[in-house]
């Protein structure tokens, strides 16, 4: 079987999707927003609640539109990252400080961080980003305890970060990225946030790799400064 290619006008063909969506989407939200606002009459209680509901949604496709945007400008080469002296642990302290709480249960993140200089020229508010999506997915993905842990150590020429439950952790030990699989960005629930934060990450000279049997629960990164 010949080998599948991408093709290369994918970036711009999403792009005029991601516009073409976000046209009527911006007019549906602005109609529920008048409404619930009174514009038109009066409303009841059950009304107020559908519509509310109505605005939820039109706010996540709104989100999705927002990530597309920006996985289609990073394809097409289109951002530029404004490098600066940044301090690593800063950036992850600010990423966990940024993550939204969980709708259903809490899941506590725990930063434990290494010895030694963590600063390294990068796009702070792009790199922080990055984290907290990819923090978010995987704190998701926590089921048999209540505490995801991101360790951080300055490994020779670069970091490594460890994210995960401690039984992915233990896991992730010791282990090389080069021999682990691909980390899986497309997963259900999180839109195109792993996809963004993955490119992001390369783009700061990252890479971002599943635990040794590929199961969603961890990520091992490793930054080469």
């Amino acid at each position: 079987m010949p080998e599948r290619t991408v093709d290369p006008r994918w970036p711009e063909l999403f792009s005029v999707m991601v516009h073409d969506v976000r046209t009527p989407i911006t007019v549906v939200a602005g109609y529920v927003d008048m409404l619930l606002k009174g514009r038109f009459g009066p409303l009841s209680d059950r009304q107020c609640h559908i519509l509310q509901e109505v605005q939820k949604s039109c706010a996540r496709v709104s989100a999705l539109l927002k990530e597309g945007s920006d996985l289609t400008s990073i394809e097409r080469n289109t951002v530029s990252l404004h490098r600066q002296p940044a301090d690593l642990r800063e950036v992850l302290r600010a990423a966990i400080d940024e993550l939204p709480p969980l709708p259903d249960r809490d899941v506590h993140v725990d930063l434990q961080t290494g010895s030694g200089d963590s600063r390294f020229p990068a796009d702070a508010p792009r790199l922080t980003k990055a984290f907290a999506a990819l923090i978010a997915g995987l704190r998701r993905e926590v089921v048999l305890s209540d505490r995801l842990l991101v360790q951080e150590e300055r490994r020779g020429d670069g970091f490594e970060i460890r994210i995960g439950d401690e039984a992915t952790l233990a896991l992730l030990d010791g282990a090389s990225i080069d021999d682990l699989p691909v980390f899986n960005e497309w997963r259900g629930g999180v839109g195109m946030s792993l996809a963004v934060a993955r490119r992001i990450l390369n783009a700061h000279g990252g890479q971002v790799a599943a635990p040794p049997d590929g199961r969603n629960t961890g990520a091992l990164v490793v930054l080469r400064v």
